[in-house]
């Protein structure tokens, strides 16, 4: 029996969603390449394009972000309860628990059919922002604050995080941002939200499953530990003494190498952009420039390429995300390819049941309890 440690290199399933190149860093989108998607698409181009396989029409376009728009409001009962819920717990353990009381109240909670699937999406979708945005001002002290029908998905996040209405640069950072984390195969997070969907178990628990599974710092939290590194290294002339003082302790440094990828991951370059140009409009470079250094010593001592993590790292934290809420962010975006991954598992389902290979012992003889040592 062969075994893939972690399933690296296994191709577990088929999926019309993402196609990752490894060896030539290249990322599609049901066939669009990342880079064109990250130049000119918008989040919401995006999600239409993951859930229907085809860039939306003007029509098409303007309705699904009606839809996005309508859903944005939490049930009364789940915004009281986010009164209620202990302060001090991590905002991924609140997203968790919070996305599942959702199931309670969605009119479409026992109906499994592709078109209540599709609206639970736009609920989920519409609704974890608000999520984030309203655990970040009540741990603040503050009032959440009511969505702005007026704003794009990418703009009401960050008006109902900070209160105030961003600049154009600032959205076009944030719905990039969301753009380049909407899919990437069968991720760990996807995988769960799969493996869960593939029992015949509703998309509520494929998306708790999976937010659970992104919680982990070896997925989803990377670029808090990116953050708080460049916080530490504090100016770009300690950077190198920085890096090289954990390569010699064998520490890892976060936001470096990637499972799939053996060159560039295609996603960065866009994100490094968005770092500097943010530096500049604010203008102050640290950020950008410890990155840029840091990435210079990993590539130089380790032939090792910066990943999407690295510079969403400095870009999140230039748009006023607080730290720990860079998780909860990428859940924001990665619900759509969650979403779009639970109705492809379900067009052609078959349950996902893995094999493993037995390393305990064998021909154990049973002893009675008074004999036992």
């Amino acid at each position: 029996m062969m075994v893939s440690k972690g399933l690296e290199d296994v191709v577990a399933g088929t999926s019309a969603l993402s196609d990752v190149n490894g060896q030539t860093g290249k990322l599609l989108y049901r066939g669009y390449d990342i880079d064109d998607l990250a130049e000119h698409a918008t989040f919401e181009e995006v999600i239409y394009l993951l859930w229907f396989g085809k860039l939306p029409n003007k029509r098409e376009y303007q309705y699904l972000c009606e839809q996005l728009i309508a859903n944005r409001e939490l049930p009364a009962q789940v915004m009281k309860l986010l009164f209620d819920l202990p302060p001090r717990a991590k905002p991924m353990q609140l997203l968790r628990t919070l996305v599942s009381v959702l199931d309670l109240y969605d009119p479409d909670a026992d109906d499994s059919s592709p078109d209540a699937n599709l609206r639970k999406a736009i609920r989920l979708t519409a609704r974890i922002p608000t999520i984030i945005t309203s655990i970040e001002r009540i741990r603040s002290g503050e009032l959440p604050l009511k969505n702005n029908p007026n704003l794009c998905h990418a703009a009401n996040f960050l008006y109902t995080l900070t209160g105030t209405e961003p600049d154009a640069l600032s959205v076009r950072a944030m719905d990039v941002a969301l753009i380049l984390q909407a899919d990437h195969e069968f991720n760990a997070s996807t995988f769960t939200a799969r493996v869960i969907t593939s029992t015949l178990s509703d998309m509520y628990s494929a998306v708790v499953g999976a937010i659970g599974a992104l919680a982990g710092p070896l997925h989803g939290g990377a670029n808090e530990r990116v953050m708080r590194m460049l916080i530490d290294i504090g100016t770009p002339d300690r950077a190198e003494e920085y890096v090289k003082g954990l390569l010699l302790q064998k520490q890892r440094v976060m936001g470096f190498g990637h499972r799939v990828y053996k060159t560039e991951d295609p996603r960065a370059k866009h994100l490094k952009r968005l770092s500097r140009q943010l530096g500049e409009r604010q203008g102050n470079l640290r950020w950008y420039e410890i990155s840029e250094k840091v990435e210079e010593v990993m590539l130089r001592e380790k032939g090792l390429y910066c990943n999407v993590d690295f510079y969403s790292a400095s870009v999140q934290y230039m748009l006023g995300i607080p730290v720990d809420m860079f998780t909860p962010l990428f859940a924001s975006s990665r619900v759509v390819g969650w979403a779009a991954h639970v109705m492809e598992q379900l067009q052609d389902n078959r349950l996902i049941r893995p094999r493993a290979e037995y390393v305990g012992p064998r021909e154990c003889k049973w002893v009675p309890m008074e004999e036992r040592e």
